[in-house]
């Protein structure tokens, strides 16, 4: 059976891209880094993706980063992965206000850690 086309606001266009991010602690290592390297190299594919997103009209784009398998993660990489994830979003909020991006957390948050602003 032929798969059917993504639907499409613009031609071609997919109105929803979701990507996976895994692998990069893997990708590190296989290069002789820190796992923490990759994570941040990750990031950094993060921000690409949401500026080809935005550049290209994609409406929605859901980055899936972190299972509730990955706080059995050591507890250095776990507080290494939650504090990238604080200064990227940190970092990135001119970005997001600019471009009228909304950031929604799916998922249970109760074991995020709160912000200053959350207290």
């Amino acid at each position: 059976m032929e798969a059917l086309p993504a639907p499409t606001d613009i031609a071609g266009v997919p109105l929803h891209v979701a990507i996976i991010m895994d692998g990069n602690g893997r990708w590190a290592a296989a290069r002789g880094l820190k796992r923490t390297a990759g994570h941040k190299r990750g990031a950094e594919a993060v921000k690409t993706a949401a500026e080809a997103a935005v550049r290209l009209g994609v409406r929605y784009l859901t980055l899936f980063g972190f299972s509730s398998e990955n706080w059995g993660r050591p507890e250095w990489e776990v507080t290494d992965l939650m504090g990238l994830l604080r200064h990227y979003l940190q970092r990135e909020v001119g970005f997001l206000q600019e471009h009228s991006i909304k950031l929604r957390v799916i998922g249970d948050r109760t074991r995020l850690a709160p912000t200053s602003s959350d207290r």
